[in-house]
């Protein structure tokens, strides 16, 4: 009687073992995430923060699902995170802290934090949906050993969770897409019209958070082709995928129909060859750039090897990943090293495929060394994983640090030690740390408005289809895009200048806008630049100048 719970125990205690390392990487995942997630606040340091938290706050003002831009589109995070800000609003009424909404949007305007930093927080949620998801499509690939090791590495990828922490689409995009190859692998294996189904519905998802994302719906469809070869009835279900995405997308965002002239205009708006500090070098450049860059950086030169191996071992080894994992990605990465443009958190989707093929090849290698010795070495690949993660650990910590220590929060030291009170100062970033002190009068570059002044537009609550329209579809909201005319509303005793740099780095593209800074400048004097150092603090080429009097 005792033999045949043995097997059973053993299996119980696989599992309980497996699950216990799962928690483990989890938790590692979530505190590498919350930690440092207030970063910056109340200053918004991220531009396009402010973006998706104000279109969300002008749906529930307005009473409408519309969500009035569709950039990405965007359209399934500016829901969420409308919720979350419902939410905070009403746990807020609910304990007394706000008396109604007006008070919250009153509250919200003086400080940024009592809604960016919960909107955060649902990104971080995503971000360990991830890494939870990375270890699932792992183990339908490889097993346990392979999925544990994929969410290992992507729980202490620096890049994936420095974009954990910032409100943008990118990690929610990366959660429906590994949903969508998730069902791709179960058709590749078993082809039911319920995999069919839902990666057809988690593809449409991906898409209605981030244009680019729909080319996920490659892995399912070569999934589905690659069963249809050997069986043509399956042919007809590869029919629901195109089908099931379409109709999901215009479920989910209607409004791409409804309001197809804003989609139009914010796609042209999307559409630009060129922008300070992110303009491409051409496709084999950009590749190049994405692989010494962020992957490099956040894998290590012997996990970036293994990635590359373990992608081209899997033509060789790995055929359901071949058909249901390979495409997608591959086409991901083409799309984006096509692109006029360069932009870190563009590589963030493809992190997890990433992982997962360094953990295939590392998992190879350690099957290949065993046979080549002929010994069992149970812990060979942890040991190896562990020796991997190590160096990844280390650079998600510095840059855990660069991110608490910003170039923008530094010009607010400055100016908070050395501007009298009272004084006029131009900013281009959303400097709300030194708002909250009072003591000077602040002045904002926005468009075809000139200089405004800051305390005025935040009383009124300005809202953002008012700043859409002020910025003209100019692509950057800085004193580089000020009318030219109306640059003498921005003289002030100071300036911070934030965006300055990327100009003046590539003065063939910018040269009228590096004219306006030359205009508006002339006669100052700089008094402090503000660096970014590595491993000490990250941003941008921070310059404070002083200027004449205001006349």
């Amino acid at each position: 009687m005792t033999k045949p719970i043995a097997p059973a125990r053993n299996r119980l205690l696989v599992q309980w073992t497996e699950a216990g390392i799962l928690m483990l990487i989890l938790a590692i995942a979530a505190g590498l995430r919350i930690y440092g997630v207030g970063f910056g606040l109340p200053a918004l340091n991220d531009p396009d923060e402010p973006l998706f938290v104000m279109k969300s706050l002008d749906m529930l003002r307005n009473h409408s699902l519309n969500p009035g831009w569709f950039g990405h589109p965007g359209t399934t995070t500016l829901y969420c995170l409308a919720l979350v800000s419902l939410g905070v609003g009403g746990l807020g009424i609910a304990t007394g802290r706000f008396a109604d909404s007006q008070a919250l949007m009153a509250a919200v305007y003086a400080d940024p934090g009592i809604l960016f930093l919960p909107a955060r927080l649902f990104i971080v949620a995503c971000g360990i949906a991830c890494v939870w998801l990375t270890w699932s499509l792992g183990k339908r690939l490889g097993g346990p050993r392979l999925g544990l090791v994929a969410a290992a590495f992507l729980a202490v990828n620096s890049v994936h969770i420095e974009y954990s922490q910032i409100i943008r689409t990118d990690v929610q995009a990366t959660v429906f897409m590994l949903l969508s190859t998730r069902s791709a692998v179960a058709i590749a294996r078993g082809g039911r019209p319920r995999d069919y189904l839902m990666a057809g519905v988690w593809a449409g998802l991906a898409c209605a958070t981030k244009w680019p994302a729909a080319i996920i719906v490659l892995n399912p469809l070569c999934a589905g082709l690659y069963r249809g070869w050997h069986d043509r009835h399956e042919l007809r279900r590869v029919a629901l995928l195109p089908v099931m995405a379409l109709a999901t997308l215009l479920l989910v965002s209607p409004y791409l129909l409804l309001d197809y002239p804003t989609v139009v205009q914010n796609l042209a708006g999307e559409a630009r060859t060129a922008h300070p500090g992110a303009t491409g070098g051409g496709f084999l450049a950009n590749l190049a750039w994405y692989a010494g860059h962020p992957l490099l950086a956040s894998f290590g030169g012997a996990g970036l090897a293994l990635v590359l191996l373990g992608a081209i071992g899997a033509l060789r080894r790995a055929r359901v990943a071949t058909v249901a994992v390979l495409p997608g990605a591959l086409a991901f990465l083409l799309v984006i090293g096509a692109q006029a443009l360069l932009w870190e958190r563009w590589i963030v989707p493809l992190l997890p495929f990433a992982a997962i093929a360094a953990a295939a090849e590392l998992c190879w290698l350690a099957d290949w060394l065993r046979a080549r010795v002929n010994r069992r070495l149970p812990l060979l690949e942890a040991m190896a994983a562990l020796l991997l993660a190590l160096p990844m650990l280390q650079a998600a910590k510095v840059s855990a640090t660069e991110r608490a220590h910003d170039t923008r929060q530094a010009a607010s030291a400055w100016i908070r030690e050395n501007a009298p009170p009272g004084s006029r100062i131009v900013v281009e970033h959303a400097a709300f740390d030194l708002l909250q002190m009072g003591a000077w009068r602040f002045l904002f570059p926005l468009g075809s408005a000139g200089c405004v002044d800051v305390e005025d537009i935040l009383a009124k609550r300005i809202r953002y289809s008012e700043v859409e329209t002020l910025r003209s579809g100019r692509a950057v909201v800085d004193l580089a895009h000020v009318d030219a005319a109306l640059l003498p509303t921005c003289r002030a005793d100071f300036v911070i200048l934030s965006h300055y740099d990327g100009y003046r780095a590539d003065p063939a593209h910018f040269p009228d806008e590096l004219a306006r800074y030359a205009q508006l400048l002339r006669g100052g004097r700089q008094v402090a630049v503000i660096r970014p150092k590595p491993g000490i603090r990250t941003g941008p080429v921070v310059r404070i100048i002083s200027l004449s009097p205001a006349r």
